[in-house]
Parts: structure tokens; C-alpha cells; sequence
């Protein structure tokens, strides 16, 4: 486990919240949110950063981090959450990062934080975004891997490694390939949602917003320890975390990352997760196979489905499947998806799902998927340009409202929009 340590290094400055992702690891052209373009690091603009970078909301590291996070250690960009309060929570980059992967794990803190009306601990999230940056909590995003090498591993804060980083559309995450690595993302931003926010019980004091969650997943771990259902042949690793105090976060972290689909796509085991660890590996086999686990993650603080709007990476071209499809392995994730926007300049498409999906398209001519014939959808073309698609039957398509689509698909015929 990566130790998160507390900061306490504050700025104030505001950066709104965006979306955009590439698993790239060099710096390359991306859209910005009004069609425009630049790199990580490109030339034209304020402090070095092209002014696409800019309207991602990224800037450079702050004066008030920059005496500790140097420019010598390779970190040259910046972004925020901005809590409840107004305070920030810092997402610190290295060099190597694409603008699309900042921002992607920007948008899954974003999720973290964002609130789930009626569920038990998370209708209102600001007690826990204040608490994290009232707490000081810091997001690094490193070049490489977690192998030791990177001495900014040594700093204040979470770290998330590039290494560690899908994006949606992107060749890793279509493929699936779990050759010694995976995506950490989610886990390792849980972590810092989880010791700066919600809070970790049985240290000198509990410094989160969230203590009877914690009580409850406290239960639910030493119960999933117990009856074998996590932890799995790893009586070392658990004799380490239990020095330090980790073992609620790792476990809720196994059973976030089954939750959202990240295992399912895995060849090493039919039935487990976490590299086996953990005893299911999809949504379906946590409410089958750890009772306690899959109660943590109904109506509680989790969404069921995945709220920040996934820009799938320029370089896909194809028919993005958000209908979950067992030959697709990405779609045991995407299926969680409801927003998405196409970027770049491919033809690509969209297969919708059974959420009520938000669909943007790129500069190319694109096409939504729906299931059914024509007749059984209402189309209404909306005064702000988009077009809104509704199912008329039941649980199928819901009612999606696409942007910048040129088509409507359906079994009978394609219809221009």
C-alpha cells in the first residue's frame, strides 16, 4: 500500500472542474472544452503551458508548493477540487503526464466528492471535501511506476503513478491487458477520499467526517478477513497493513474497484479479483460473495454508476460500447458509464446503455446506437441544438440527450439529425 501522508500546504486560487482523458504518456494535442487543442507542456501561452492546457483548467505548480514540489523533481502542472468550503484539494503532476490524464483523475476525485441524493452518508459530501482540505490532502501524480525509482514518492501525498492511469477510448483501457500492471486510479484516489475525508478508525484520533461509514466498513473488512473473502493467501501483506493501520482502506479499495468493473476483464482467475485477493471480481459476485461489502456499496456514499463525463480519447475509432458486451472486456467498466464525450477528429461512435447517457461528439461525423426500431423512440430536438432520444420501452435505453451527433442508429434504419 502507498502510505498517505498528511500536508498541510494550502492555496487558494479556484480551477473549475473538467473532464478529459488519454492514457498517453507524452504530451500530445487534446481538446479542450470549446473544441480547442494543445499539449501538456506546449509553447504559446502563460508559464510555458499552451493555452488549450489552460482551458483544462491546469496551470503550473503554485508559488506556495513549488519550493517543495520543483520543478528539479519534474513536476510542472497543477489542478484542484475545490472543497465545500473553498479551500482546494491539490492534484500535483510530473512531467510525463498527459493533460488527459490529470484531468482524468481530477474528474474521478470529482466523483468521489460528488453528491448521492437519498443514499445514507453521501446526499451531502461537503463534510468530507472540507475535511480533506482542511486536512491538507495532496493528489501526486508521478512519472513512471511504483518501483522505487521516483524520488518524489518520498513527498507529502497520495500517489498515482502514469503507469497506474487508463482513460476511457484509449488502446490500454480497450484491450484490457493486465500484464503486470493495471488501473489504479480509483483505488488509489479511494485512498485519499478515505484517510483524508471519510476518516480511518484506531489511530490517536479520528480526523474524518465520516466515522459510522468507517464503523461500518471497519465490520465488514474484519468480517471478509475472517471468512477468507479478502486477503487471500497473503498473510504478509495483512500483517503489514495491519502495522500501519491500512487494512479498512485496502479492502474497500478491492471492493470499489469489483464494484466499478475494473476486474472483470481479468484472465487470471474466473471468480476473484485484486490479482485473486479478493473473492468476486465483478458487481454481480460482491453482492453474492461478500454480503457486507456489497451493503457498504448500496444507497450509502457510493453511486452505482459513474458521474463525471468520460472524453474518450482521440486516438479510438470504432463503435464505443457503453452496453456492457463479454467480448468487449472495457465494457465491464464502461457499462458504469452514462456521460461521454468523443474527442478528436476519428469517426467514432457510441452504443448507448440503459442509463440516461449524455453523448458529445468530436469533429468527425458520428452516430449514437440505440436497440430498437426507429418507431419506438421520441425525437426532440432541443432549443440549445441537442437532440433528446427517448425510449419508449421500458428498461431498455432510457432518454439520452446527444450533442454534435450527426446520426441516430436503430435495428430498422439510421436517421439524420
Amino acid at each position: 500500500m502507498n502510505k498517505v501522508l498528511l500536508a498541510s500546504l494550502l492555496v487558494t486560487s479556484l480551477v473549475l472542474l473538467v473532464a478529459c482523458n488519454s492514457d498517453s504518456s507524452s504530451t500530445q494535442t487534446v481538446p479542450g472544452p470549446n473544441g480547442s487543442t494543445g499539449g501538456g507542456s506546449g509553447s504559446g501561452s502563460a508559464n510555458g503551458h499552451s493555452a488549450a492546457t489552460l482551458a483544462l483548467n491546469i496551470t503550473s505548480v503554485p508559488d506556495s508548493l513549488s519550493a517543495t514540489y520543483t520543478s528539479a523533481l519534474k513536476f510542472n502542472r497543477y489542478t484542484q477540487v475545490m472543497a465545500a468550503n473553498g479551500k482546494p484539494i491539490h492534484l500535483i503532476a510530473q512531467d510525463k503526464l498527459s493533460d488527459n490524464q490529470i484531468v482524468r483523475a481530477r474528474s474521478i476525485l470529482t466523483h468521489y466528492l460528488t453528491d448521492y441524493p437519498g443514499s445514507e452518508y453521501g446526499s451531502d459530501k461537503s463534510a468530507v471535501s472540507n475535511k480533506m482540505a482542511d486536512n491538507g490532502a495532496i493528489l501526486l501524480l508521478l512519472n513512471g511506476e511504483d518501483d522505487g525509482t521516483n524520488p518524489a514518492s518520498e513527498l507529502d501525498g497520495q500517489p498515482l503513478y502514469q503507469n497506474e492511469i487508463q482513460v476511457e477510448g484509449g488502446s490500454w483501457y480497450i484491450n484490457q491487458t493486465f500484464d503486470g500492471h493495471r488501473d489504479a486510479s480509483f483505488e488509489e484516489i479511494l485512498h485519499l477520499v478515505h484517510d483524508y475525508g471519510i476518516g480511518v478508525d484506531q489511530n490517536a484520533e479520528f480526523i474524518g467526517a465520516l466515522a459510522d461509514y468507517q464503523a461500518e466498513i471497519r465490520s465488514a473488512q474484519i468480517t471478509a478477513l475472517n471468512d477468507k473473502l479478502w486477503g487471500i493467501a497473503s498473510p504478509d501483506w495483512i500483517t503489514e497493513l495491519t502495522a500501519e493501520n491500512s487494512l479498512t482502506q485496502e479492502y474497500l479499495a478491492s471492493v470499489i474497484d469489483s464494484y466499478y468493473g475494473l476486474w472483470g476483464a481479468w484472465t487470471g482467475s474466473e471468480t476473484h479479483g485484486m490479482w485473486g485477493g479478493y473473492v468476486a471480481k465483478t458487481r454481480a459476485e460482491v453482492i453474492s460473495e461478500d454480503p457486507l461489502g456489497s451493503v457498504l456499496m448500496d444507497n450509502k456514499y457510493f453511486h452505482p454508476y459513474l458521474t463525471y463525463d468520460a472524453r474518450i480519447d482521440e486516438s479510438f475509432e470504432g463503435d464505443f460500447s457503453l452496453r456492457f458486451n463479454s467480448s468487449l472486456g472495457y465494457t465491464h467498466h464502461a457499462q458504469y458509464l452514462k456521460s461521454v464525450t468523443l474527442t478528436g477528429d476519428n469517426k467514432s461512435n457510441v452504443i448507448v446503455n440503459g442509463l440516461d447517457n449524455k453523448v458529445t461528439g468530436n469533429t468527425a461525423k458520428n452516430i449514437v446506437f440505440f436497440s430498437g426500431r426507429s418507431s419506438e423512440y421520441d425525437i426532440n430536438k432541443q432549443t440549445d441544438g441537442s437532440t433528446l432520444i427517448s425510449d419508449m420501452v421500458d428498461n431498455r435505453d432510457g432518454v439520452n440527450r446527444v450533442i454534435n451527433i450527426e446520426q441516430a442508429g436503430f435495428s430498422d434504419t439510421t436517421i439524420e439529425l
